[in-house]
Formats: structure tokens, C-alpha cells, sequence
């Protein structure tokens, strides 16, 4: 298989709105918080608003993780850009590996948390989600560091897509 210059519309939507619904759970944290407790306080489970929202879409984000790990198996991604340091190249190739990694677990660990109201359960699934969210800063501050200091113009791959595939 050819390696891609680019992403394509499809790799960049799944990315965006993965981004977006991952930044919604944070919001809805405090509603799943406050459900999860209350359910665990009484023994039956209490839903809110807030938090069947933050439930679908911790699923939703499962899937599309799902849908993202396909594409790039059957599309690829493309190479590091030039410019990029070896060190740089293989922290990106891990830090990538951890995002799969997390945006599968997180659902599978809240899910499975929240079906039998364990304490334990959620402060693995708590503990995971700062990793997350330390991973999303690094990942921001790399994408600035290729834009400002290397100049390597790495925004342009989740902006500009290289084809509809």
C-alpha cells in the first residue's frame, strides 16, 4: 500500500468529531459524577440527563474510534513530516498508540464501571481520563511546536484533506 500525503475527509471528520465529543464528556462530567454516586449511594441506578448524555457519547466515541482504526489500517496515515526529529517521530508513533488506546478503554472501562457501580472501576476510568486529557495537551503543544518552531506545516493534515477517501 502507498503511504498518503494527507488524511482523507473521512480521517479528519472522525478526528474533529472525535475531538469535540471527547471535549463534551468533560463538561458532562459532573452530571455522570453525580449519577454514579447517587446510584452507588442507593443501590439503583439513577440517570440524568447529563449524564445519559455523557453515557452515548462515550459510546458514540467508541465507535468512531472503531471506524477510525479501519480506516487507517485499509488507507494508512501519512509519513512524519519532513523536518520532524527521529525522537520527535517515535513519540508521536507511541503518543498515537495511546490515543487508541485510551479512546478504547475509557468507554469500555465507564461502561463496564457504571453496569456494576464499582468504586474501583471508577477511579481506573478517572485515572485514565487525566491521562487523556495530559495526552491531548502534549498532543496540542506538538501540533504548535510543527506549526511555530519547525515549520513543518503538520495543521494542514487535519484541515486540508488529500482526497474523499
Amino acid at each position: 500500500m502507498a503511504i498518503p500525503t494527507g488524511y482523507s475527509r473521512a480521517q479528519i471528520a472522525l478526528h474533529w468529531i472525535t475531538a469535540a465529543l471527547v471535549a463534551a464528556q468533560l463538561v458532562l462530567h459532573d452530571p455522570i459524577e453525580w449519577a454514579f454516586d447517587k446510584s452507588v449511594e442507593t443501590g439503583a441506578f439513577v440517570f440524568t440527563a447529563g449524564g445519559i448524555a455523557h453515557l452515548a457519547s462515550g459510546t458514540l466515541v467508541l465507535g468512531l474510534v472503531m471506524w477510525r482504526l479501519i480506516l487507517r489500517n485499509e488507507r494508512g496515515a501519512p509519513a512524519a513530516p519532513a523536518g520532524e526529529p527521529d525522537w520527535a517521530k517515535r513519540v508521536s508513533r507511541i503518543a498515537h498508540l495511546a490515543f487508541y488506546a485510551l479512546l478504547l478503554a475509557l468507554p469500555i472501562t465507564g461502561a463496564a464501571t457504571w453496569g456494576v457501580l464499582s468504586e474501583t472501576g471508577g477511579d481506573v476510568h478517572e485515572t485514565l481520563s487525566n491521562v487523556l486529557f495530559a495526552l491531548i495537551l502534549a498532543h496540542v503543544g506538538a501540533v504548535l511546536v510543527h506549526q511555530f518552531v519547525w515549520k513543518t506545516g503538520l495543521i494542514r493534515r487535519m484541515v486540508a484533506p488529500e482526497d474523499d477517501g
